[in-house]
């Protein structure tokens, strides 16, 4: 089973088509899978969009009536996922953003390449589609200089880049070891190192592929602000890690 977590804000204007998106592919690639969408808050018709969707696609919304951001969010979601797998060792938890940015054609290399037995797949941005904003390009090139390697030569986190997999007893694992605690405790767009952070030393294998980023087809502008951004990505640099056990390594 293929467990896809996507937070949303306010998009109304992309989630229908990127949920029906999702489904072809999925379709395509034959794999049971259900789509789990956290509403955070949305202003806009996004809530009625997912109400049309819950009735055609194996789809669980879950909302919050005050934005509570997109750390907490994926928390939830990653929460969720876990409680729901019934094959923890086989299952995936994937992980993208609402706004077609990652566009759901690279499911089938991301399961493909989590399928021949990687227990996270995750992505470093490759060749652009449209211009990012600018502050987008300057968090993620201090997001990239600042963060850890997760293994010896392996490409840096971007922190921009949400689509991943992960294998969902690794994620038991780690909400184990938190304990009554959060899993994410960044907020922001930090919040996807803080998760490799936490997640990478509890696996076995990290593979990466190369993910073509999408800014042409997204209709609303850019959430993130600098200095937020910096602030988190330099927090999340200090937290220590976990050691295979799940214990702080010091």
């Amino acid at each position: 089973m293929i467990h896809i977590c996507i937070p949303c804000r306010d998009e109304e204007r992309t989630i229908g088509v990127l949920l029906w998106k999702i489904r072809e592919v999925m379709l395509e690639l034959g794999r049971d899978f259900r789509v789990l969408v956290l509403d955070d808050g949305s202003g806009d018709g996004t809530g009625a969009q997912l109400a049309k969707y819950e009735r055609v696609l194996p789809l669980a919304v879950l909302s919050e009536r005050s934005p509570i951001g997109y750390g907490r969010a994926l928390d939830k979601l990653l929460r969720a996922a876990a409680a729901g797998t019934r094959y923890p060792k086989r299952d995936a938890i994937v992980t993208m953003q609402a706004d077609f940015t990652e566009h759901p054609g690279h499911l089938r290399a991301l399961i493909r390449t989590f399928e021949g037995g990687a227990d996270i797949v995750a992505c470093e941005a490759g060749p652009e589609t449209g211009k990012p904003p600018f502050a987008v390009r300057f968090a993620r090139r201090l997001g990239v200089q600042a963060l850890w390697r997760p293994a010896p030569g392996g490409p840096a986190v971007d922190p921009m880049v949400a689509f991943r997999a992960y294998r969902a007893v690794v994620v038991k694992r780690a909400l184990r070891a938190a304990g009554d605690g959060p899993l994410v405790t960044a907020d922001g767009w930090a919040a996807n190192a803080d998760l490799m952070r936490v997640l990478a030393p509890l696996a076995r294998r990290v593979a990466w592929m190369p993910l073509g980023l999408r800014y042409d087809i997204r209709r609303r502008r850019t959430r993130l602000r600098v200095l937020a951004a910096v602030r988190e990505i330099l927090r999340v640099r200090s937290i220590p890690r976990l050691d295979p056990k799940g214990h702080a390594a010091g």
